[in-house]
């Protein structure tokens, strides 16, 4: 058991010590650190609150009492972008970790019994592909109508399919190892080799998906807002507040600026840091 657990622990030092070789994927965990930690702490952080109105300070730019300007109802746009970082990454995270925990089991059953089973799973999840991710999420939340909840399935549901082929490919590649075998030779019960020896040998790809997938939820999620169909005022959403200043810019361009930068240095953030984890999980470039 000791033996057991140092291997584990070995195996995870020895994937962050590869990690922290790549200097990019470590920028980009420090970035999600910042921001995540801001998000936490935005009542202690932010200098107003988000619905906090200065009527005499509309589309005011930059300055000593607002840093990054104010929008067109005078609320600080700092402030707003700090409190939007919640609404913004749970979405991701909440979304991306529901379509992981579906798409997992999915995957590992369609991979590991095959046959009949494996057909009408697929062909299912080929019937949500047809669609687009994009088109998908905003036909799911035209459907159940624009809320915070609401966003949250339309995204889950939209990245199952991913997920699940993912872990399918995966288990199909662990199939024929001779530990499973060894398993099935005792006569494990099939959903012990299922979780205990099919998916911890594949969760690799898995993790740098999930990843991967953060990012595009946090996108999507964005657009959504964007269209209305996502968080909604006064909520500080950073989608929405793009959508909320595109009428202004032309004339005051800054409402619209910082939250698309957000945006952009977190995205960036999440696929730097997902490139170096495939980097670091990958058996292949091991020394």
């Amino acid at each position: 058991m000791e033996q057991h657990i140092k291997k584990k622990e070995s195996m995870f030092l020895d994937t962050w010590k590869r990690l922290m070789k790549n200097r990019l994927a470590i920028a980009g965990l420090v970035i999600l650190i910042i921001v995540v930690l801001l998000a936490v702490f935005a009542p202690l952080v932010a200098p107003y609150g988000y619905e906090e109105q200065d009527l005499f300070s509309t589309l005011a730019g930059p300055s000593r009492e607002h840093w990054l300007g104010t929008d067109n109802l005078g609320r600080d746009i700092l402030s707003r972008l700090i409190y939007g970082g919640r609404n913004s990454l749970t979405l991701g995270l909440i979304s991306v970790a529901l379509a992981a925990a579906a798409g997992v089991v999915l995957g590992a059953v369609a991979g590991y019994y095959g046959g009949k089973v494996d057909m009408v799973i697929m062909r299912l999840l080929d019937v949500l592909q047809a669609v687009p991710a994009i088109l998908l999420a905003i036909a799911i939340s035209a459907t159940l109508g624009p809320g915070y909840i609401n966003c949250i399935l339309a995204l889950t549901i939209s990245q199952i399919p991913a997920f699940t082929r993912m872990t399918r490919a995966s288990c199909l590649n662990v199939q024929g190892m001779e530990y499973i075998e060894a398993a099935r030779s005792i006569n494990a019960r099939e959903r012990r080799i299922i979780f205990k020896h099919v998916l911890p040998n594949a969760i690799s790809p898995i993790i740098v998906q999930a990843t991967m997938s953060v990012a595009t939820a946090i996108l999507t999620s964005a657009s959504l807002s964007f269209i209305g169909l996502g968080v909604q005022p006064p909520q500080a959403e950073w989608g929405a507040m793009l959508s909320a200043g595109r009428s202004y810019i032309r004339s005051d361009p800054h409402v619209i600026l910082y939250p698309g930068i957000t945006i952009m240095v977190v995205v960036l953030s999440l696929n730097l840091l997902g490139d170096g984890l495939r980097d670091a999980l990958d058996p292949r470039l091991k020394n």
